[in-house]
Formats: structure tokens, C-alpha cells, sequence
């Protein structure tokens, strides 16, 4: 369990590992509202979207911030061949059709990232509006960096579009640094955004190996 967040009117935020039961509809829509808008060209429409991203989650790749027991906030994470959100090829084109599912594949593609050796991927930050301003951001990244950590990755890496200044703020408070900008375009006018940033942060790993 990791530490709490205080704030006014309100009970501590906790933070922990993996995604309660029966929180996936509430993940999912915490997901959609974070990357709805990067998301949607590939998963659109909402009613469909939210659905296929609650039944294709690895719970076990999320760290979660909770307030009074009710999910606010969380990070996903890739590692060991597995991310948090998931859903084959044959779920995409079972839920959106042959031909419509497709055209989804290719644009999900363009936002695979696989971990290299030694690395571990974070999927982003999703918060609750409610908390905002309340460091869960933080506590989300630190206990991120803490599984990293425990299971001996050199560092962590996120990719961060470039109209989205706020979350990019965030993570070099945290002690990301950027090391690549890939301009796109081409791709504003499908996606809405036209750069990507990969950003790093060094971990001192702890030699505990995988839980």
C-alpha cells in the first residue's frame, strides 16, 4: 500500500497495486475520459468503447489511488509481455465488425510501445477530476516506480502527445526528461495530435525481483 494524499473536505487517497474487483467499468471509464480523444478515431463510438476496454484489462498491470474505497485514479503499465489495457486482434473485429474492425486495428498500432530490455512502459495517468490537485498523479507515478523497482527495470519509459502540456508538466516534476520528439502531422487532423515525446526516468533498482 502506498502512501496517502490529504486534501480539504475529503478522507486520505491510498494508492495500491492492481485493479479492485469490479472496478473494471469504472476503470474503463476513467481510461476513456483520460485518452478518450486520443483514443476515439481507433474506438469510437464511446457507448462501444468503454465496454471493450472494461472486458480486456490485466488487472495486475494498474497501480490504483482509491478514496473512501472508490477508484479515482490510475497508471497502467507494461512489463513482462502484458499491459493494462489489452484485447486480441479477433476481440477488435468481433466488436466492431470485419471491416470497420480493420481500419480500428491499424490505428491502434500506432500506438503500440514495447518495452526494451530493462525498461518498464507506463501506459499514462487517468484522475478523477474530483482529486485533481491533490498529488495522486504523483503517488500514482512513485508507486509505478516502486514495482519498476522490485522487479529490476533500469528505467521508465511513456510517450506524452504534444497537446496534452499538462501531463508532460507533471512527469518531468517526477523526473522524466525528454529524449525524443516524433512530429506526425499527418496525423493531427485523424488523431488530433501531431507530435509524440518519449520520456525516461533512471530507477535504482532494489534487486527484489518480480512479486
Amino acid at each position: 500500500m502506498g502512501p496517502d494524499a490529504t486534501g480539504s473536505g475529503a478522507g486520505p487517497v491510498t494508492v495500491r497495486r492492481g485493479l479492485p474487483a469490479g472496478a473494471e467499468r469504472r476503470a474503463a471509464e476513467l481510461y476513456w475520459d483520460a485518452f478518450g480523444r486520443k483514443l476515439g478515431p481507433a474506438l469510437n463510438p464511446p457507448d462501444r468503447a468503454v465496454p471493450f476496454i472494461a472486458a480486456h484489462l490485466n488487472a495486475d498491470r494498474a497501480v490504483c489511488a482509491l478514496l473512501d474505497g472508490r477508484l479515482v485514479g490510475l497508471a497502467g503499465y507494461q512489463h513482462g509481455g502484458r499491459a493494462f489495457t489489452g484485447g486480441s486482434a479477433r476481440a477488435v473485429l468481433r466488436a466492431y465488425g470485419p471491416l470497420r474492425g480493420l481500419h480500428r486495428l491499424l490505428l491502434l498500432a500506432l500506438f503500440e510501445r514495447h518495452p526494451a530490455p530493462g525498461q518498464l512502459v507506463m501506459d499514462g495517468i487517468a484522475v478523477h477530476p474530483d482529486v485533481r490537485g491533490r498529488g495522486v498523479g504523483s503517488l500514482l507515478i512513485e508507486e509505478v516506480a516502486a514495482v519498476a523497482a522490485e522487479r529490476d527495470c533500469r528505467e521508465i519509459r511513456l510517450d506524452v502527445i504534444d497537446t496534452n502540456p499538462r501531463a508532460r508538466a507533471l512527469y518531468e516534476r517526477r523526473g522524466f526528461t525528454p529524449v525524443r520528439t516524433e512530429h506526425t502531422p499527418y496525423l493531427r487532423r485523424l488523431l488530433g495530435f501531431g507530435a509524440v515525446t518519449t520520456m525516461r526516468r533512471p530507477v535504482a533498482t532494489r534487486g527484489a525481483g518480480e512479486r
